[in-house]
């Protein structure tokens, strides 16, 4: 009787412990379920690779993640830094110049490497490695339509976390579903970024400027800054054309807007709009800030050093006029104050191509009417 209670007391022993493994799987997967929805529904490679590396980490309880993704053609990070997201400022993100490295570690069949640390198979692959010696690691191509996209980087400190003995069943499926949504979501940039820039300049073009230009109102009015729009325009650059050719003005085109951009911060915006004109926006702490940033900018570009093929150079200066928009108490809406601050920064473009061209003029500050309260006028 006393062994049969043994055996029973055993067998219950185990059956709880089944149970407690079926209820901990039943949590994992539910917890893997919301991190598929959770990528499927993203919009974005910043958000993308923000939620990946935050969740992944969560949901698996490692200790290291890391997304290596290829960007041969520096397109990504070109993303990113729109996005206001430097990769060189991510340490879980690690951008490949190609692919060669991840082929080698997943073969031609892209199967995950799962054991120990190996220098040919994670070296490149995490900016920081696990600092203990033994730990374990799994390495999960992305792969989609016959093109290697990446990999997502998993370490644990637990030697025995991941091996090569062990079920990859979580992992495949995590690797797959990431597979696509990478792929979806890079193909939503780059038709996003083609009907949105300008394809000679490759700065944005006057639709996303449109599109902006609301949201960027609300934004510093939200937070107390100003706003400063600045129309910039090429001085005589029908005589460049007629001068050094169509070919030679489209390289000016692109230079100058090179130049305007270096000059500006990732959250600002900058857009072709129209022929040789240019237009951007700032948020700044004055007209002065608005000032001081304009003539920068027309300094670069007078003083940059473009010739043409023949080895001709070729003089450039441009007119730029400022408009800045003061936070208060605003009344009417985002689309009447767009209006009111191009028209205001246009008016005094053309005040700077009478007084000679080759300048910045400002038209002021751009003060709306105080929101009508109960009490009366503020």
């Amino acid at each position: 009787m006393d062994e049969l209670n043994t055996e029973l007391r055993v067998l219950q022993s185990h059956l709880d412990n089944l149970i407690d493994c079926v209820r901990q799987n039943d949590i994992k997967l539910h917890r893997f379920q919301t991190l598929e929805m959770t990528m499927l529904s993203l919009n974005s490679l910043r958000e993308l690779i923000e939620q990946t590396l935050q969740d992944t980490r969560q949901v698996f309880e490692l200790d290291h993640v890391s997304l290596a993704l290829v960007d041969d053609k520096k397109e990504l990070r070109k993303f990113l830094e729109e996005d206001g997201l430097p990769p060189d400022q991510l340490a879980e993100l690690v951008l490949l110049e190609s692919a060669s490295a991840l082929e080698k570690s997943f073969g031609r069949l892209m199967r995950p490497y799962l054991g120990p640390f190996r220098r040919e198979h994670c070296g490149s692959l995490f900016k920081r490695l696990p600092t203990h010696p033994d730990a374990s690691f799994a390495l999960l191509p992305l792969y989609r339509r016959g093109r290697l996209l990446g990999s997502l980087n998993l370490a644990s400190e637990n030697p025995a976390r991941f091996g090569v003995s062990m079920a990859t069943d979580f992992l495949d499926r995590l690797s797959a579903v990431l597979s696509v949504c990478l792929e979806n979501t890079l193909n939503f940039e780059l038709l996003r970024r083609t009907s949105l820039i300008d394809p000679l300049t490759g700065v944005n073009n006057r639709r996303f400027f449109d599109q902006r230009i609301g949201e960027e109102i609300n934004r510093v009015l939200r937070g107390g800054s100003c706003l400063a729009c600045l129309f910039l325009d090429i001085d005589h650059f029908k005589r460049i054309n007629d001068t050094f050719g169509h070919q030679t003005g489209d390289l000016v085109l692109g230079e100058v807007a090179r130049g305007i951009r270096s000059l500006l911060r990732n959250n600002d915006v900058l857009a072709r709009y129209g022929g040789e004109e240019f237009i951007a926006l700032l948020e700044v702490s004055s007209e002065d800030k608005a000032m001081e940033v304009a003539e920068r900018i027309r300094l670069h570009v007078e003083r940059a050093d473009l010739t043409s093929r023949d080895g001709r150079r070729i003089p450039v200066h441009l007119s730029i006029g400022v408009a800045t928009m003061e936070p208060s108490q605003w009344a009417g809406d985002e689309k009447t104050y767009a209006a009111k601050l191009i028209d205001l920064a246009d008016r005094a473009l053309y005040l700077a191509k009478g007084r000679g061209r080759n300048r910045v003029v400002s038209a002021g500050l751009l003060r709306p009417e105080p929101r009508k309260t109960a009490a009366g006028t503020r």
